[in-house]
């Protein structure tokens, strides 16, 4: 997609709400204050959007009408719409999609949203799991998945723990500067505590999993042609883009650890002409621990087995020479459901546009987003992608 790295598509501003723990609040209701307060931002008028990409709300995983109810909830008339479902990677899978609308001459101006409550109402059945082989064992909730994981990569490499700790440690305190970060996540935590945390699902401890809440996230793309017009001026524009679903499907890697990241990650960089060791600052979706770990190898930020040892050697901080989730990513600040992956990409964007306020990392030109889906049976998870992002001169 030549419009990628011509920088042809540009993300005008981004918006989110504050993650809470059983709002009371519907996904629609979420939709509403966040568009409002992107509109208000951006100076953007209802009427000039005219095209639309959402993920989708747990409670209506199964509506056929979900984005025309959203578009009429929002009052928008749309020329182009979608709703993506593949799980954490909807949000950047969205971001890409609206470009390639916009250049394609469908659409001019997006509205990518993503919002959910699943802490006020949980519906969603995942039918990934192949229940009839799950159920009778009881395998079917997400920690055994990943402690399954967690369990092949340290039979194989050794302990990830140290690693994992310094990660708990270096996203809760950027959730601490994250106004929006779920209250209830907003506690110090040190690497002890990581390490003391119970076991959930062996070798899985609470501090390696997300928590679910509500909230609502938001962007707006066009083409840097039209921002421009518009007088913006504070542009991100999306350079690079691999995406791999159902990975593996005949399962010819004998190895359950490795992942579509093994894949996507060098691509993406090669499109991007970046070495990983140019990134600086990554964001990667953050459901368990051991997915960052992973990622990190995979990608190429270091070799197979050397995840732990890279974090321990280096500063991840929002001072450090490779910040990661600078906002607590969703592990530290919340998980609002299929809205998810959102809170990993609006952190990058808000560090790009130089709006992280108190967590502004030093560096700023790019940054790394990644999104995963859904857990298969006795496999790793089926899809993911990378974006990779710079911030427009």
């Amino acid at each position: 997609m030549t419009w990628l790295t011509d920088r042809e598509i540009a993300v005008i501003g981004c918006a989110d709400t504050k993650l809470e723990l059983k709002s009371g609040k519907t996904a629609l209701e979420l939709a509403g204050a966040v568009t409002r307060q992107l509109l208000e931002k951006t100076g953007i008028a209802r009427s000039q959007i005219d095209g639309m990409a959402a993920t989708l709300a747990n409670a209506e995983a199964h509506n056929a009408f979900w984005t025309n109810m959203m578009a009429d909830a929002l009052g928008l008339e749309l020329a182009w719409c979608q709703a993506s479902e593949i799980g954490g990677g909807s949000v950047i899978g969205n971001l890409v999609r609206a470009g390639t609308a916009v250049h394609s001459g469908l659409c001019e101006m997006v509205l990518c949203i993503a919002a959910d409550a699943p802490s006020t109402k949980f519906v969603t059945k995942q039918s990934g799991y192949r229940e009839e082989f799950c159920d009778p064992l009881g395998y079917g909730a997400l920690p055994i998945s990943f402690g399954l994981l967690t369990s092949a990569y340290t039979a194989k490499y050794g302990s990830p723990d140290p690693g994992m700790a310094r990660l708990a440690v270096a996203q809760r305190n950027g959730a601490l500067l994250n106004e929006n970060a779920c209250e209830k996540l907003r506690v110090p935590i040190t690497e002890e505590d990581y390490l003391a945390s119970r076991m959930i699902s062996d070798p899985l401890r609470l501090l390696d999993c997300v928590m679910r809440c509500d909230g609502a996230n938001a962007f707006l793309v066009t083409s840097t042609k039209k921002a421009r017009e518009l007088g913006f001026d504070n542009l991100v524009h999306p350079v690079a883009y691999r995406e791999m679903v159902n990975f593996d499907p005949r399962q010819e890697v004998d190895d359950i650890t490795v992942t579509g990241f093994s894949k996507v990650g060098p691509a993406a960089l090669r499109d991007a002409g970046l070495k990983a060791s140019d990134i600086q600052s990554f964001h990667p979706y953050d459901d368990f621990y051991i997915a960052l770990i992973l990622q990190l190898e995979q990608i190429g930020f270091c070799g197979p087995g050397e995840a732990s040892a890279f974090l321990k050697a280096r500063d991840i901080g929002i001072k450090g020479d490779l910040p990661i989730n600078t906002g607590g990513g969703q592990i530290s600040a919340g998980q609002p459901g299929l809205a998810g992956g959102g809170i990993n990409l609006i952190e990058a964007l808000k560090q790009l546009r130089g709006e992280a306020g108190a967590r502004q990392v030093a560096r700023a030109e790019n940054a790394m987003v990644t999104g995963i889906g859904v857990i298969q049976y006795a496999r790793n998870w089926g899809c993911s992608n990378v974006l990779i992002l710079e911030r427009g001169a």
